[in-house]
């Protein structure tokens, strides 16, 4: 099942969504908050997706407005329990807004499609953008690793975030009030 509101909805990533994805994730808007930052090759793109999208445990997700691409989402399921690690961004260019939208389409399909019981999240502290996104949707701030990543010049502290399925109800309905 697709989880869908209003003109904007998330649906599974496909082989024809592969240039758009790779396009915004060698975007330096996107690249500069992955750990890993080099420019990715259409082949190693080909091979990172043909290996993700047979794994039962990994859900990748395109996020649509109007039907138009707007932003991609992973979600990867560690074993039994219902607790998964999130990971998205937004096109470069999408519109003002689309985070939010992205976040409670993807948060609702991990809660009610998926019947999660956790998601968790990290992301560079200095990656302001999904720091506020993360605090909006509702997580909880869990820890802070200190200088966990090296980004080829400096050391960067990596923020842990999680919400759970009790705590989304209360949060979705704040954000679409």
């Amino acid at each position: 099942m697709l989880v869908s509101t209003n003109e904007h909805r998330v649906r599974p990533m496909e082989e024809f969504d592969l240039d758009c994805v790779l396009q915004w994730r060698n975007s330096e808007h996107v690249r500069r908050y992955m750990y890993t930052r080099h420019q990715i090759q259409a082949d190693e793109h080909r091979a990172w997706f043909s290996r993700k999208s047979i794994d039962p445990a990994w859900h990748l997700l395109i996020f649509e407005q109007d039907r138009v691409p707007q932003g991609y989402v992973s979600i990867h399921v560690a074993g039994p329990g219902g607790v998964a690690e999130w990971g998205f961004y937004a096109a470069p260019d999408a519109p003002k807004g689309a985070g939010k939208a992205l976040g409670i389409d993807a948060l609702d399909h991990c809660f009610s499609t998926l019947r999660l019981q956790r998601v968790w999240g990290q992301c560079l502290a200095s990656n302001l953008a999904s720091v506020r996104l993360h605090e909006r949707m509702g997580f909880s701030r869990e820890g802070e690793l200190r200088n966990h990543h090296f980004n080829g010049q400096t050391y960067e502290n990596v923020f842990w975030f999680g919400i759970l399925a009790y705590e989304w109800p209360q949060a979705r309905t704040r954000l679409l009030t």
